[in-house]
């Protein structure tokens, strides 16, 4: 599940076509104008539902729109999280085993029409301004459908710079990731986003 909501949130990244007039808005048009290409450091850390903060972990992970990104645990554990040409693969270290899926099937039908570009982001959230929290500008994206799985998506903004991310699901569990050292405009070298696992890990492909 947590590896769902990472996916879904990239996908959020990757194909917000955003239309509106409000500030929090429009400093999410800005920082999506220059964020075709993106690398940063992350922290993500698992919120119970009384909000105590439970599992951290951290690292870093690289963006191309559209549809690329690689997600790079680095502790507590280590795991790959790289998506490339329509496929999502999985590889944890610790366990030498690589999983891989069609995007699609790895995170439900509205992330990957978000993935797409073809449907406009208003067609499946409602998006509501929040106000401005420990100086960052914060927007609410609600589904409009009963299915996706998820109450809601925060996305906090610094500026025209992403710098949080929140997103609770419908378990009551609550997600929170935090980025620094973000840097856009700096095109990844293109083997970032290549994936070809290891010699001898195991590897589980769904055709």
């Amino acid at each position: 599940m947590l590896v769902k909501k990472i996916i879904f949130l990239m996908m959020l990244v990757l194909a917000l076509p955003v239309r509106a007039d409000d500030s929090p808005v429009q400093h999410l048009r800005n920082f999506l104008a220059r964020a075709s290409s993106l690398q940063a450091e992350f922290t993500q850390v698992q919120v119970d539902e009384i909000g105590n903060p439970g599992k951290r972990s951290s690292g870093v992970f690289y963006l191309q729109r559209p549809g690329k990104f690689r997600w790079d645990y680095q502790m507590p554990y280590n795991q790959e999280i790289v998506a490339n040409g329509g496929k999502v693969w999985f590889y944890d270290k610790d366990l030498e085993q690589v999983t891989a899926k069609r995007l699609n099937e790895a995170i439900g039908s509205t992330p990957a029409l978000l993935l797409s570009g073809e449907v406009p982001l208003e067609t499946n959230f409602t998006i509501e301004k929040q106000a401005v929290d420990e100086g960052l500008y914060w927007l609410k994206l609600v589904p409009k459908s009963e299915e996706s799985g998820f109450k809601y998506v925060l996305l906090g903004l610094d500026g025209d710079t992403l710098a949080g991310m929140e997103l609770s699901d419908n378990f009551g569990q609550l997600t929170r990731i935090y980025f620094n050292n973000v840097k856009t405009g700096v095109k990844p070298n293109p083997s970032v986003f290549e994936f070809k696992p290891p010699p001898g890990v195991d590897v589980f492909e769904e055709k």
